[in-house]
């Protein structure tokens, strides 16, 4: 410092700290800041320790009202701190030189140390007088909470015992010993990675500047604590929330000085590796306090998003990540005009909402939550409803309309980039989980995921017949339903069916004949069969040990419906020319029944040796064994079933596996 000896400079922190209140006349401008004036030569102004903040005037006072800190602020400071538009370190032939007989890079070493002991006195004013002061109060008068202290103040009181026990002392010994040991990189970089302790504090200030503004006003004992110190010399008219701004921008400021000092080193300089890493070091602090800023921002505004949202316990996640939200159009299969929705996307998960008429509390109800994983998004060519788009998830098929064009690309771009993250994250797993080969057939209808998926539901002003058994609809007999696992719409009968879809947590919903048939395995579900069941159907299931033959058969074509389920089928020893297929092998009743008597069997399509097939009279049955050894024996026991051969004694003829 200037006019401090040597044995000032080597001083506790306490003695420099009273060396710098001292060294002030009356009324004189506090010293740090008169420490940096003399270094705002013409092209290296370094910022002022207020920032972009507005620089409150000498009498300003704690009366004037705490200046918040806006969350447009911080995201300003993060640009800044990202950017490198501020950081203008001297250019040569900008400054004036400051004579030969120093060279210019231990200049820059004592700028930083002049800036650094005037970092350090304000680092013991906020821990050590306004931190120690506001806990003293908060002990003895129990005005305000110890708790809220500390949360203002975060990790502050480790950041001034590194600089003043370890930083400061280290350039104050390097500056010194200048003659022999002209460097400081070593230094900072041994140094350097206890910076990132700046980003826990980086994090907080937002937070800590709320809770200052709101005790102040709340409770006078903290109000008379912080008027009495800002009032004082030592605080320089400053406010508290000035002097907490400092060690935000005060990594930036090291940035500034040591590329400068980079830059004046001569090109054979013996510390220019090890400042050059120092700089890199410094800048990787910088930015890991640039990531605490924006994960701030982060969770303020997610938090914001889940209270408009009403706080729901299943929604509240703070590693989610808002990505777009915005009002848009619900086109309704029903009603002839869209309806006004609101869309929150994060990046795992899409609320469709609907707002409140009463803002109070929640300004949305969350109406469907869909899944980003298996979602989605497609362009609609629709001349009724412009700048249409699909979002197809799990849960739910939306169609939506935005209000322009531009605003649809944006939508769906916002879609799919969510999309393609979700879908990068577990590649790995679907590769896992594909399945090789398999029927064509199967393959097809896995591909449509009918019941994995929530349907696109065609709307009913599209349809004038069911779309199952084209009877036309009226409105008396013959009304619309919708299929839950197609989106078809179909009549009363053809839809009076219930099946269990995994996209509704597995609950039963009201599905078509044809998808029933796919979803559960059963042609015919068990409520109904007492209605249409055959007269030659079984009424319980026969085992392995009461049947001549009994396997699964793959059920091919189309008298089986479009699925081709696998059918546990018995040729039972009380009933040996009836075939009997049943949906599993622990069913007690079968589904169909099939009198082998008069059938004529065939060894069906040459390509796949598995297939045979019973024909009679225009009644074609195919099926599909798992092996030929297995089609031969079942070949063999319907065509002795069909010449009406039957069996003498227990042990007679008896196929089964």
């Amino acid at each position: 410092m200037e006019g401090a000896s040597k044995e000032e400079k080597l001083a506790s922190v306490f003695n420099l700290v009273t060396v710098f209140e001292n060294s002030r006349s009356p009324g004189a401008e506090p010293r740090a800041h008169r420490l940096e004036a003399e270094h705002h030569r013409p092209g290296c102004r370094p910022p002022s320790p207020a920032g972009p903040l507005e620089k409150p005037t000498v009498g300003e006072t704690l009366e004037s009202g705490p200046r918040t800190v806006s969350r447009r602020y911080l995201s300003s400071l993060k640009n800044k701190l990202s950017s490198g538009a501020w950081r203008k370190s001297c250019q040569p032939g900008t400054c004036p030189a400051p004579g030969m007989q120093e060279p210019e890079e231990k200049r820059i070493v004592q700028e930083l140390l002049e800036t650094e002991q005037a970092y350090v006195a304000r680092l013991h004013l906020l821990d050590q007088v306004f931190f120690q002061e506001l806990l003293k109060e908060a002990r003895s008068s129990k005005a305000f909470p110890e708790d809220v202290v500390r949360l203002i103040f975060s990790n502050i009181s480790s950041i001034y015992q590194f600089h003043a026990q370890f930083f400061l002392p280290e350039l104050q010994q390097r500056l010194d010993d200048w003659t022999t040991t002209p460097r400081i990189g070593d230094v900072i970089q041994k140094l350097a990675p206890f910076l990132k302790m700046y980003s826990e504090y980086v994090k907080n200030f937002e937070r800590a500047i709320e809770l200052l503004a709101t005790w102040t006003d709340k409770s006078l004992p903290f109000q008379e604590v912080l008027t009495r110190i800002q009032n004082s010399e030592a605080s320089g008219s400053l406010t508290l929330q000035h002097h907490m701004l400092e060690p935000v921008q005060r990594i930036p400021r090291y940035e500034l000085l040591l590329k400068e000092y980079v830059q004046k080193l001569p090109a054979q300089a013996p510390d220019l590796a090890d400042a050059q890493k120092a700089l890199d070091m410094i800048f990787s602090a910088a930015q890991h306090s640039n990531t605490a800023i924006t994960e701030m921002e982060r969770l303020q505004e997610l938090w914001e998003v889940y209270q408009r949202l009403g706080l729901e316990d299943d929604i509240v996640d703070p590693s989610n990540t808002l990505l777009r939200e915005g009002p848009v159009l619900k086109i309704s299969f029903r009603r002839s005009g869209p309806m006004e929705r609101y869309l929150f996307l994060f990046n795992n998960m899409l609320l469709y909402c609907v707002p409140r008429v009463i803002q109070v509390g929640a300004h949305f109800q969350v109406r469907t939550r869909i899944d980003v994983a298996g979602m989605k998004v497609r362009e609609l060519t629709d001349a009724e409803f412009p700048h249409s788009f699909l979002v197809s998830g799990k849960q739910r098929t939306l169609e939506l309309q935005a209000r322009s064009q531009e605003e649809m690309i944006s939508w769906m771009q916002a879609f799919q980039a969510a999309i393609d993250q979700i879908e990068k994250r577990n590649e790995t797993f679907k590769a896992a989980v594909q399945s090789p080969g398999g029927d064509p057939q199967e393959q097809e209808l896995q591909s449509e995921e009918l019941g994995l998926r929530a349907p696109q539901w065609v709307r009913d002003k599209m349809v004038t017949m069911c779309m199952r058994c084209r009877e036309p609809f009226n409105a008396l007999k013959r009304r619309r339903h919708h299929c839950r696992a197609c989106g078809y719409v179909v009549c009363a009968r053809c839809s009076d069916y219930r099946a269990e879809l995994k996209y509704d947590s597995n609950r039963p919903n009201r599905v078509c004949l044809d998808c029933y048939t796919f979803l559960t395995g059963n042609v015919l579900p068990e409520d109904k069969e007492d209605k249409r069941r055959g007269i030659l159907e079984k009424g319980s299931a026969a085992g392995s040990e009461q049947s001549l033959m009994c396997s699964f058969l793959q059920l091919v074509g189309d008298k089986w419906g479009k699925s081709g389920p696998r059918g546990w089928c018995v040729i039972p020893r009380d009933d040996p020319l009836v075939l009997y297929v049943y949906a599993a092998p622990q069913d007690m009743r079968a589904h169909t029944s099939i009198p082998l008597l008069g059938y004529q069997v065939t060894t069906g399509s040459q390509a796949d040796p598995r297939v045979f097939q019973l024909q009679q009279s225009g009644q074609l049955y195919t099926f599909k064994a798992e092996t030929e050894e297995l089609r031969g024996r079942w070949v063999k026991a319907m065509e002795r079933a069909a010449s009406g051969w039957s069996p003498r004694g227990p042990n007679d003829g008896d196929l089964s596996d």
